[in-house]
């Protein structure tokens, strides 16, 4: 009886033991492949709305405004731009005096032909003009200029094709779309491989909600950003293009980000 009573509790203990190998071994390949995704997955951009249309993104040590404006205080807390990006003339993409007020020395200066012609004497590192079509290489990132203007007969006055510059940027593994002031034009519904995307929608300047989603289910982009919805009626729908975009293409995440405090 007691050598049976042994051996019932020595089985015990084995499969105790069997068991906590089984559990160690599950839980250490759970943590290489974990390790794994951490080694493959592509490097993170960080972005940081500061208002409407404008933005920052930073990859490790990259950092790049996009259409700064509302004086320097919108920026205290932030990094220094290694780059600035300008889509086109209006005073919600273009500010002198944000500009002007910035220490830019070693900042490289990204705009289109009609920015140029009204900026003042900057003291900047580099100033690079692009036109739509443009591509450049700088030492951390790739662009390409991307046409923006509106399509709507009421609309055109606001942005003529040629005038501003949408930018797709290649930073960080990543090709990232942002629209400046655009309706749903074929360049945009033409885009290949973007894995980021801001998607203007603000009315009566560029389009509307269901234009936009229109636009983005076409592209398809991995992940879209709503910006630059404020209109003269007030803010556009952003939930109702979410949905519009999940109904359709749950694949293509949809992030809201607080633009507007």
């Amino acid at each position: 009886m007691k050598r049976a009573l042994f051996i019932a509790a020595l089985n015990i203990l084995l499969l105790c033991s069997c068991k906590n190998s089984t559990e160690k071994v599950v839980e250490m390949a759970s943590e290489t492949a974990n390790d794994m995704h951490k080694t493959t997955a592509p490097d993170s951009i960080n972005i940081i709305p500061i208002n409407h249309a404008t933005m920052i993104l930073a990859h490790k040590d990259v950092v790049i405004y996009v259409d700064p404006v509302g004086g320097t205080e919108a920026f205290a807390e932030q990094e220094k731009p290694n780059y600035i990006l300008i889509t086109d003339i209006h005073g919600d993409h273009f500010d002198v005096k944000t500009l002007q007020a910035m220490t830019l020395d070693s900042t490289i200066l990204v705009v289109p032909k009609a920015v140029k012609v009204k900026l003042p004497e900057l003291k900047v590192k580099n100033l690079v003009v692009m036109k739509n079509g443009d591509t450049k290489k700088f030492e951390d990132y790739a662009i390409e200029a991307i046409p923006m203007y509106n399509l709507r007969p009421e609309a055109l006055k606001f942005h003529e094709k040629g005038r501003g510059n949408g930018y797709v940027l290649t930073l960080g593994g990543q090709r990232i779309y942002i629209s400046g002031d655009t309706e749903d034009i074929p360049e945009m519904r033409q885009l290949k491989n973007i894995d980021i995307a801001f998607v203007c929608m603000n009315l009566p300047y560029t389009m509307t909600v269901e234009s936009a989603a229109s636009a983005v289910l076409d592209f398809k982009p991995n992940k879209v950003y709503p910006y630059h919805f404020r209109g003269t009626e007030g803010m556009s729908d952003v939930n109702q293009f979410k949905s519009l975009v999940k109904k359709e293409n749950s694949d293509i995440e949809v992030v809201q980000l607080e633009w507007y405090k």
